[in-house]
């Protein structure tokens, strides 16, 4: 495992510590002609032998270095102004993904799937997918019918802004829940409390103060009792 955490930290220290804002502008700009793009792939290299420290490690090195420049390469490519945002997020996602599949080659470990079979797993899977766009759905058709008409306040507001917020509530608040800290769910249901309803109460708008609050509950109801459930399930051996 302390090898899988340095291939994790050389990453980290080369995408983010390490590389100027110059570098990143220029790879965009002239994608795979930038010598910055081979600078920065060198720069990991030397990195991870620094980390590991171990000449024996070189051609694991070379490979990870290959890799990398790869996976950037292909960012570089397919990468606009649309899909920016996504691409850095899937771009990271599949540099760690990499690192954790050549470090199970480096040490002789076979990719199992048997976790798929477990039943505790697929249902906190289960129950992670549920609380986010399905119960979004659920809480805007259940309030639907209290919706104020909001003029310039609902403009201002930032566009699904409110879903996105909900979502990592309702994981917050299950997260929470299933690590029995129960008084991290009271903090967040308060600060939340601070920051949303001190903006409405400035907005002197009765209707969707109480529209908001209807949707802030039953968004907080649903996660307690989805975690309350999980909890119940995990705790009682029903599987």
């Amino acid at each position: 495992m302390i090898i899988l955490l340095k291939l994790f930290m050389a990453h980290l220290a080369g995408d983010f510590l390490f590389q100027p804002e110059s570098w990143v502008k220029a790879k965009e700009k002239k994608k795979l002609l930038a010598w910055q793009l081979y600078a920065h792939t060198l720069l990991h290299a030397v990195l991870l032998m620094l980390i590991m420290w171990n000449w024996y490690f070189l051609l694991w090195t070379l490979l990870i270095a290959f890799v990398h420049l790869v996976i950037d390469s292909a960012k570089l490519l397919l990468q606009n102004k649309d899909n920016q945002r996504v691409l850095f997020f899937v771009d990271q996602l599949i540099h760690f993904i990499a690192l954790w599949l050549i470090w199970m080659w480096y040490e002789g470990h076979y990719i199992s799937f048997l976790f798929w079979e477990n039943e505790k797993i697929i249902l906190l899977i289960t129950l992670i997918i549920f609380l986010t766009q399905p119960v979004s759905i659920a809480v805007k058709i259940f309030i639907s019918k209290w919706a104020p008409h909001t003029g310039d306040l609902e403009t201002a507001s930032l566009q699904s802004a409110g879903k996105y917020i909900g979502i990592l509530e309702r994981l917050l608040v299950f997260i929470f829940m299933i690590s029995n800290e129960w008084q991290a769910v009271g903090f967040l249901l308060a600060a939340k409390s601070v920051f949303r309803f001190g903006n409405l109460h400035e907005a002197k708008d009765r209707k969707l103060t109480e529209y908001i609050l209807i949707g802030t509950l039953m968004s907080f109801g649903i996660a307690v009792l989805t975690g309350m459930g999980y909890r119940l399930i995990i705790l009682s051996n029903f599987f």
